[in-house]
């Protein structure tokens, strides 16, 4: 199993990101699926997920300005990020959430004021 994240970069504040998380060797159409992130001598939190259905639960403070989706097809997840804050800084990763567990390699994103 594979779980290859992408998109994560140094932004400032205000700009977007674009994450992905190709997957490999799971059903992913059959899938829940999540993006987590950890900061810096924090622990690590649920940012989104999304069923394999298609519905989707964020956490408050990336409400309205973060989108979870998926692409079946494609067995690629995406987290599309926009005006980003520097509270975003971490190492996203992503996960799924129907057994087995796994969790990818994480993407850092970095925000500057």
């Amino acid at each position: 199993v594979q779980l290859q994240a992408s998109g994560g970069g140094s932004v400032q504040a205000g700009e977007s990101l674009r994450l992905s998380c190709a997957a490999s060797g799971i059903i992913f159409s059959m899938s829940n699926m999540a993006w987590f992130r950890q900061a810096p001598g924090k622990q690590r939190e649920l940012v989104a997920d999304i069923t394999s259905r298609g519905v989707t639960n964020y956490k408050d403070s990336v409400k309205g300005r973060f989108t979870i989706f998926r692409d079946n097809a494609k067995s690629t997840l995406y987290l599309q990020m926009n005006n980003l804050k520097p509270e975003d800084t971490a190492v996203y990763f992503c996960y799924t959430r129907t057994a087995p567990n796994y969790w990818g390699q994480g993407t850092l994103v970095t925000v500057s004021s």
